[in-house]
């Protein structure tokens, strides 16, 4: 019998942790702990590596092709335009909210840890007036696409990759072979992505294994607390805004849609993939919400990987987080960037289990803060996956459901 991934980065994580307190207790100097832990080093750093090298081109391809599939509906400008503004209005309201209760309330904060100790002076460096973020930022949006590409540029990728998307949506099928190459570099870029989370069970086993024998244990009782902090924001956002959302803009009772809507929902929380829900997600909002048939089938699927209210709110909380664990305080300016840059990583975000911590590490390094920090998060990844994967496709039902009452009343 195989054992699943989900197992095995359970396995892998509980051994990190057996290993890591056994070689603190054992002491660095002893020399079966230094070869230990120059290997998990040498395979934590390999695993990290590898989410980086797939980042950009997976963000890029993911933005354009999620665009330039709107050519397909270019006729129905209510519903896109409809559907787009509530996608970004649902998850620039679960970033807000991922913001204001890490801000509340502080968790990780009173940990110094060495990991962190480089990250000072790259923060120290991105520090500047909001009058200088904003024309820095505005500055950084329109680079170069090559030089962008080769310097890791996220923010003058994604907004090169907006761009050709709308192109493309514009040219409609004189662009058609354009679109394929982007489609199949998507699925490149997610095979291989497939590939790096097969090794995600032995990466966690040496981060976590490097990080307990040489960090502060105080780390595993601030872990605790960013769960809880995350799962009621994420359980607050699901079972009060969303809704709110719903009865406010098109007037439906939200226990009718719960109902309608729970065996996509269970499927999304078991399964941690909102591709992989799709096929229930949808005869959920057609046969259960009645849906029509056109707005569904464009809504829904456009959602599973442009729409990702859990997976925005996770990731602003986590930069925060570790901004916590590195003893400092992010000033409105860095706050406003990590706004910005989740959104769009959370757009960029393929509806595949724990793809979110292949952006989590974009949004780490807008801040200066150092990818290695996703050794602290991974182990509770999956968990957290579960629930933010299941607001993700509540949002894509309800957002069916706002944009036919829009698009009806237009």
């Amino acid at each position: 019998m195989r054992i699943s991934l989900n197992s095995q980065i359970f396995l892998g994580a509980l051994l990190g942790i057996g290993f890591g307190l056994l070689f603190a207790r054992l002491g660095q100097q002893t020399e079966g702990v230094r070869q230990g832990l120059y290997l998990c080093g040498l395979v934590g750093n390999l695993f990290i590596d590898l989410l980086k090298m797939v980042l950009i081109p997976l963000v890029f391809t993911s933005i354009a092709v999620g665009v330039a599939n709107l050519r397909q509906h270019s006729q129905l400008h209510r519903v896109w335009i409809s559907t787009l503004g509530f996608f970004v209005l649902s998850m620039g309201v679960a970033v807000l909210l991922a913001l204001l209760t890490a801000n509340w309330f502080h968790p990780g904060k009173g940990l110094s840890l060495d990991l962190f100790q480089g990250a000072n002076q790259d923060i120290a460096a991105k520090q500047m007036s909001f009058a200088d973020f904003i024309a820095g930022f505005l500055h950084g949006l329109f680079v170069n696409p090559f030089a962008a590409l080769a310097q890791g540029n996220v923010l003058a990728i994604v907004m090169f990759a907006l761009l050709l998307g709308i192109a493309i949506v514009i040219g409609g099928d004189r662009y058609r072979n354009i679109l394929q190459l982007l489609q199949e570099g998507l699925e490149l870029m997610l095979r291989m992505v497939g590939w790096i989370m097969r090794l995600a069970p032995f990466g966690i086993l040496a981060l976590l294994t490097r990080l307990l024998a040489t960090q502060d244990m105080g780390v595993l009782g601030s872990l605790a607390q960013f769960v809880f902090v995350v799962l009621g924001a994420i359980l607050f956002h699901g079972f009060v805004i969303l809704p709110l959302l719903l009865f406010l803009i098109a007037r439906m009772s939200p226990l009718k849609v719960f109902l309608g809507a729970r065996e996509a929902l269970v499927t999304a929380f078991a399964t941690s993939s909102s591709s992989a829900t799709l096929p229930v997600t949808l005869r959920c909002a057609e046969q259960h919400l009645h849906v029509k048939p056109s707005i569904a089938g464009f809504v829904i699927p456009l959602g599973a990987t442009a729409n990702m209210d859990g997976t925005a709110l996770y990731e602003a909380s986590a930069a925060l987080f570790v901004a916590n664990l590195a003893g400092i305080e992010l000033d409105l300016a860095q706050q406003l960037i990590v706004f910005f840059t989740t959104m769009l990583a959370a757009i960029g975000a393929p509806g595949i289990p724990s793809a979110g911590m292949v952006t989590l590490v974009m949004v780490l390094q807008s801040v200066g803060l150092p990818a290695e920090a996703v050794a602290i998060l991974l182990p509770i990844d999956r968990l957290l996956d579960t629930f933010r994967t299941m607001v993700n496709v509540e949002g894509d039902m309800i957002g069916s459901l706002i944009v036919q009452r829009l698009a009806k009343d237009n």
